[in-house]
């Protein structure tokens, strides 16, 4: 959906302009420079190095999506690793840890064989889901603020544009160039935010979401794993948990 949506959008933007044969106007290096190094600026103004050196990682996760399983199977898997474990105790769930789809359920599991005490075990897992939590939440505000940031450029940039207007009103020639300055810098930076930073920032949050939540799904089954709950009630648990959740998301979108 990614590709598709920018090859819709940018297919948009370009038909609309080579129309009005505004479109060789647009390749304003000045612009460019003024729109895209301000806003990294700004950024790297505002974020420390710790959260920056991650935005890479943000890209390529909105390309290319990581791959998790449908909650629906790894809710299956714990009822499976709770049937395991009922019949013929919690150790026995060690063969099944290399075949488990999530990383975080393999880990909590190995915790839970190693005779991990439950009360570490829980803090353990709450800790690694909020610091997962924290972590996506800093790069989503990291592309809200560079959105926030360039519309602001672009306006500086036509500020920029008109002041050279005003003082080469004698010139039409420079005249022409300080307003293409001033058009394609407001241009850039709307576009950039509107079609790059903020669509960026949705989609990391949304996939934030996804992983939160999926991963507490693996902790309160872990957590029921580990008192010995039967199958049934184990599934019972992470559906109702899992209702619980989708509602409040509901409720907090509206």
């Amino acid at each position: 959906m990614t590709f598709f949506g920018a090859f819709f959008g940018i297919g948009v933007i370009v038909f609309v302009l080579s129309s009005g044969g505004m479109l060789r106007f647009l390749l304003n290096w000045e612009a460019i420079v003024l729109i895209f190094g301000g806003t990294l600026g700004s950024v790297m103004i505002s974020y420390p190095w710790a959260a920056l050196k991650w935005t890479s990682n943000s890209f390529r996760i909105v390309l290319f999506p990581p791959k998790r399983p449908p909650i629906s199977d790894i809710i299956r898997v714990i009822v499976k690793l709770a049937d395991i474990s009922k019949k013929n105790g919690l150790e026995a769930i060690a063969p099944e840890i290399p075949r488990l789809p999530h990383p975080f359920l393999a880990d909590a599991c190995q915790m839970i064989v190693d005779g991990v005490d439950e009360h570490i075990l829980q803090e353990r897992m709450e800790h690694d889901i909020n610091t997962t939590r924290l972590r996506h939440q800093q790069q989503t505000n990291i592309f809200n603020s560079a959105g926030t940031f360039a519309p602001i450029f672009g306006l500086l940039g036509t500020l920029i544009g008109v002041v050279q207007v005003l003082r080469n009103i004698q010139n039409p020639q420079m005249m022409g160039s300080s307003m293409a300055i001033a058009m394609t810098a407001s241009f850039y930076g709307i576009f950039s935010a509107n079609f790059l930073f903020l669509p960026i920032a949705s989609k990391l949050g949304y996939y934030s979401e996804e992983d939160i939540l999926l991963r507490e799904i693996i902790a309160k089954g872990i957590v029921s794993l580990h008192e010995g709950d039967i199958p049934w009630l184990v599934s019972k648990k992470l559906e109702g948990y899992l209702s619980l959740a989708l509602r409040r998301k509901a409720l907090k979108k509206k």
